[in-house]
């Protein structure tokens, strides 16, 4: 019998329940939607951060931080073990470190002219510095010692093209390498000569020396700091620092956006359930007449409201599957959008808005307890 009244009364008010449940929809998408960019919106913001290069760097001595962002040599070069630093990092227990690489830099002559010369793991350049773009091609192996990269202006300088001859030299040793791409990077990079790490080490005579070690840290600031602290345990007599110009704008960004996605849901939530109270107001006035004669055949205040209640509930919990669903689709869409990828769609939020829309429905109910009040006597007399 319960079921059947149920059934009735919702078929009952179909013009005013339309209205809730509209708006319980349009919440329960707008709220999915935006739980689902929250959840994800961690990994796509590190992949758009990761396009700015390293975000940890690990040192033998002091220097600018902005010198380490843009690759620049220390103005009084200090070194350190290549092997030891390697193997700390190699140690690291997280999926989250995305590239590594070890920099030695020398001040070489190509002719008459100096140049800065980089020595590092050609292959991983692409993942250090992702923003490069190449004339030519990249360095496919690290143990390439026949090719080198070139900065635009060095090129520029020295009128060399992909596919020239370059030739090194520094304290009587000399390198000959041919030219496979050209590097423009618009910042210091474009001044510089990428070479194989063992062919800067030759040049320069130091074997198994280091400048820096550049690291690319993927997963949330949470995780970057983990990594931060695990090698400053392992290397004491090194300094390992993060690049802030990167991982504070990336922290940043990440909570003014859960912040503002926070607020958003709040906001929704309360004007869902305000359009619900004020649709359920006039359901109770309109149903005074019903109250009356059921509490006249003998049923329960607690029965009553409880059947009013019921009703109510079964309208959240439809609206939020049927808003989730919506909201699958508007997340895609704003993942598109914003991210230039797919927002995967994460099942954990269905029960969350069904939970969400139900209660908002049941707070928006609230006049329908007033109904208790209702007088048998009053309503059969046609008052």
């Amino acid at each position: 019998m319960f079921w059947r009244l149920l059934w009735q009364l919702l078929r009952g008010s179909r013009g005013r329940l339309v209205v809730a449940f509209i708006a319980l929809v349009s919440g329960a998408a707008v709220i999915s939607a935006l739980l689902n960019v929250q959840l994800d919106v961690g990994r796509k913001l590190t992949q758009e951060f990761r396009t700015l290069g390293a975000n940890l760097v690990i040192s033998p001595g002091r220097f600018p931080e902005g010198a380490a962002l843009q690759g620049e040599p220390e103005s009084s070069p200090q070194l350190m073990e290549q092997e030891a630093a390697l193997d700390s990092i190699a140690r690291l227990h997280t999926t989250d470190l995305s590239a590594a690489a070890p920099y030695l830099y020398v001040v070489a002559h190509a002719g008459k002219t100096s140049v800065v010369v980089a020595g590092t793991w050609l292959d991983t350049s692409a993942k250090i510095s992702p923003t490069w773009q190449v004339e030519g091609s990249l360095v496919a192996s690290r143990y390439d010692r026949t090719h080198c990269l070139i900065g635009r202006a060095v090129a520029r300088q020295l009128q060399i093209s992909p596919g020239g001859n370059l030739q090194l030299n520094y304290m009587g040793r000399t390198a000959n390498l041919e030219v496979a791409g050209v590097v423009d990077a618009g910042g210091a990079e474009d001044n510089q000569v990428f070479v194989n790490l063992p062919v800067a080490q030759d040049l320069a005579g130091l074997p198994g020396q280091i400048s820096l070690i550049q690291l690319s840290v993927s997963g949330t600031p949470e995780s970057i700091a983990s990594v931060l602290a695990q090698l400053q345990s392992d290397l004491p007599q090194l300094q390992v620092r993060p690049i802030r110009q990167v991982t504070e704008a990336e922290g940043s960004l990440l909570k003014r956006i859960r912040l503002l996605i926070i607020s958003m849901v709040i906001l929704i939530l309360t004007l869902t359930a305000l359009c619900v109270l004020g649709t359920m107001a006039a359901l109770a006035m309109e149903r005074r007449a019903d109250v009356g004669l059921m509490k006249a055949l003998g049923g329960s205040i607690a029965r009553i409201v409880g059947l009013f209640l019921a009703e109510v509930g079964v309208l959240g919990a439809a609206g939020g599957i049927i808003g989730w669903i919506f909201g699958v689709a508007l997340s895609h869409w704003m993942g598109q959008r914003v991210f230039g990828t797919n927002i995967s769609a994460r099942w954990e939020i269905l029960p969350l808005t069904i939970l969400l829309m139900t209660l908002v429905a049941l707070a928006g109910a609230s006049p329908l307890r007033l109904l208790g009040n209702v007088k048998p006597a009053v309503i059969l007399r046609g008052e």
